[in-house]
């Protein structure tokens, strides 16, 4: 029987320039939907999981698109609520060689932050239920989804459903500083803590020493401490943190590390792939799916970050929020057939 996860959090309109196009020149834009937890949900449906999405959407069509979009590719609006005013909206320019990629914001007031405790029942959503994620996005969307979070991590940690949570700082949501007041006590409920190379220091307030992303320097032993200090501090079954070189908005580096209790008494690294960036919006959703999915179903933890990062790799090459890679390819890639051939 497959294993049945639940995400919670935001799904929004993506509408992106054409191309490599900047907004000032936009004369239309390409229309699709995303968001970090739907996109985790649609990984793991698309690797044969029982996938469910848990968030609030208007009853108005662009909201029926919205769900539309998830059935589409397999997972299930069983829990979703309908109610509210507004989708969320986010703008994307997409950059290249030594322009970044901008994203604008329109999410003031939509729906799934107007969420409330008595319209949700957690616990009857958690019977049967193996997983349940959550970034740290979800809470930067105000006081009512903050409490709507909050009783989620409490039922989920009452009905044994391993919790984890990509701590996704977003600087354009909230500060620092109201980030970390409200995810470090959430950390007590979070069994695998999932981070990129800024997202302890601006969600938790720890920072890995003599590493500078910007410049595409990345000290190895420094992230090995920060996850021991991560897994120590908060009692995490699991941490891992994704590791991202910026040679340039066309071009990075890309691996992971993980520490956890299983296979890996001290942390491991993955191997490194050198991405040609097709879209990388997504791309650290398809680790945390490609990491649900290896953790649940791999005996091995190695393996599962490897699975992991090869998903991630391979989103990148993609335009769109979701991963639409299957499991033999994957699998393929993890495997150490990176020469991209021609399948015929």
């Amino acid at each position: 029987m497959a294993k049945k996860v639940i995400t919670f959090g935001e799904i929004m309109l993506r509408l992106s320039t054409p191309g490599y196009s900047r907004f000032v020149q936009a004369q239309s834009f390409d229309v699709t939907f995303g968001g970090g937890e739907a996109n985790v949900a649609v990984s793991l449906a698309n690797y044969g999981l029982e996938s469910y999405f848990m968030t609030k959407l208007p009853k108005h069509e662009i909201g029926q698109a919205a769900v539309n979009q998830l059935r589409r590719y397999g997972v299930s609006d069983k829990y979703i609520i309908r109610g509210g005013d507004r989708i969320g909206i986010y703008f994307l320019e997409t950059g290249a060689s030594q322009r970044a990629s901008k994203v604008i914001y329109d999410r003031a007031n939509s729906a799934v932050s107007t969420i409330s405790k008595v319209e949700v029942n957690w616990e009857n959503i958690f019977k049967g239920m193996d997983w349940f994620h959550w970034t740290g996005i979800t809470p930067a969307l105000g006081k009512s989804a903050q409490e709507v979070l909050i009783e989620a991590n409490k039922a989920a940690k009452k009905a044994g459903v391993k919790i984890s949570c990509d701590l996704n700082f977003r600087k354009k949501m909230w500060t620092e500083s109201e980030a970390q007041s409200v995810m470090n006590p959430l950390m007590e409920y979070v069994d695998v803590c999932i981070a990129n190379e800024e997202d302890t220091e601006k969600s938790l307030g720890l920072k890995p020493a003599h590493s500078n992303v910007s410049k595409a320097a990345l000290n190895e032993e420094a992230y090995f401490l920060l996850a021991e200090a991560l897994k120590s501090k908060y009692a995490f079954e699991t941490v891992a943190i994704t590791l991202r070189e910026s040679y340039s908005a066309s071009r990075n580096g890309w691996s992971a590390l993980l520490h956890d209790t299983k296979n890996c008494l001290e942390p491991f690294r993955s191997k490194k792939y050198d991405i040609q960036i097709v879209d990388r919006v997504g791309g650290g959703d398809a680790f945390t799916g490609g990491l649900i999915y290896g953790l649940l179903t791999k005996s091995d933890t190695r393996e599962s970050l490897e699975f992991a990062v090869a998903a991630s790799a391979l989103k990148q090459t993609i335009p769109g929020d979701f991963n639409l890679i299957s499991l033999d390819e994957v699998e393929k890639l993890a495997q150490g057939d990176g020469s991209g051939r021609v399948d015929r």
